[in-house]
């Protein structure tokens, strides 16, 4: 018979943690659902080597924004102006490049610079004069709408540098050539990334078994590995398989990891987790909220502006529809990857998962040749389905 400190720290059974924990594995399982589905519906096109590094390129710019929009909804608001932040920056970098020949990294600079002072301006409305972020970024929206047609005169600004284009279009450097067509240097940065993150599974788990944090059950923690490796080798093979490693994923593979890391093991980041779950509380334990409000904003800002500066460098223009609906695909890939609308919940994994998920869904739909119009509904109703899921969650 099991003592009662052996009950509390005893790994559950494989059943039951997937029950308690549907939030995280629920959107996982349905990105895997959709792929498979489009993967038979498609005759095979959507796996495609070509295909999968469109949907990494298409989808680059929402997996960056998402980042910061997910800690903007952990602490409880919402970020409307992302897409008009993103054009104006792009629009901004054409300015500077094409039309007055500053020099690339001072532009990307003064570019990134301008979108976390963005950012602070209506952080600090929302977080110091309490106006609600619902109505200061829906002002954003349109304000740095109306400024991006302003200094771009309705008509679009390029092309940018060979250089530039790089940062969305260029490809990793190989160091060894490639064999039957297949690019062995990015393959084996695939390889290597996928057994760091193995490794890392495996430290974060035996750092939570010696604090006696529950955990899933070794054979399921196990399997779910092996599926992680597997599935992480497999895509870098198909990309490997064309014309290598884009760079813009090595940015993303980077921002992933490096937010992944400030919300798991950093102070700051449990206090952000914990000024969504609940502010008053968190005041009242020291934590100073209002502060912690406003650097997320200057961090939307921030991955704002670099997202801008991506879809710009993959456009190779900045064009007045620029940014057009960004804030849309961004705040529904945090919501369906598991972000509660209540605050103090959502992964960095789980944006990434909604991030790639809308992007399966839209490449698939126009692969079959499904109108524009259906595929907003049908996307409409999958981010409804993910808020009832988090509001059951919430009631239970």
């Amino acid at each position: 018979m099991s003592t009662p400190q052996e009950a509390i720290t005893a790994p559950p059974k494989a059943t039951g943690f997937l029950k308690d924990n549907l939030r995280d594995f629920g959107m996982l399982i349905s990105l895997a659902v959709i792929v498979v589905f489009f993967q038979i519906a498609t005759d095979g096109v959507l796996l495609k080597p070509l295909n999968v590094t469109n949907i990494v390129l298409q989808n680059s710019y929402i997996v960056i924004m998402a980042l910061g929009m997910l800690m903007v909804i952990v602490t409880g608001h919402i970020d409307l102006s992302v897409g008009s932040v993103a054009g104006f920056i792009g629009g901004l970098a054409g300015l500077l490049m094409v039309s007055y020949g500053i020099n690339l990294a001072l532009a990307i600079v003064i570019c990134l610079a301008v979108g976390a002072v963005i950012g602070g301006i209506q952080g600090y409305f929302v977080a110091y004069f309490k106006i609600p972020s619902f109505i200061v970024t829906l002002a954003g929206m349109l304000v740095f709408r109306g400024l991006m047609i302003a200094i771009l005169g309705s008509q679009a600004i390029g092309p940018f540098p060979p250089i530039f284009q790089k940062l969305s279009s260029g490809y990793v450097l190989e160091l060894i050539s490639s064999s039957g067509g297949l690019y062995i240097t990015s393959f084996l940065i695939g390889l290597v990334l996928a057994v760091i993150l193995i490794i890392q599974n495996f430290a974060s788990r035996k750092r939570r078994v010696s604090h006696g944090v529950e955990t899933e059950p070794f054979g399921f923690f196990v399997a779910k590995n092996l599926v992680v490796l597997a599935a992480v080798g497999y895509i870098a093979y198909l990309i490997s398989s064309h014309r290598g490693l884009p760079n813009v994923l090595i940015i993303m593979a980077a921002l992933i990891a490096a937010y992944g890391f400030l919300t798991t093991r950093t102070v700051v980041g449990r206090q952000i987790y914990a000024v969504g779950g609940n502010i008053r509380a968190a005041e009242l334990s020291g934590i100073k909220a209002n502060r912690l409000v406003f650097f997320t904003f200057v961090n939307m800002g921030f991955l704002a502006a670099l997202g801008g500066l991506v879809v710009a460098a993959r456009l190779n223009s900045a064009t007045p529809k620029a940014g057009a609906g960004f804030e849309l695909d961004v705040i529904a890939a945090c919501f369906i990857g598991g972000a509660s609308a209540y605050g103090g919940v959502g992964k960095v994994t789980g944006a990434v998962i909604g991030a790639f998920l809308m992007g399966v869904m839209n490449n698939g739909m126009s692969i079959l040749g499904i109108g524009i119009d259906y595929q907003q509904v049908i996307k409409g109703l999958v981010l409804l389905g993910a808020v009832c899921v988090d509001v059951y969650n919430q009631r239970r």
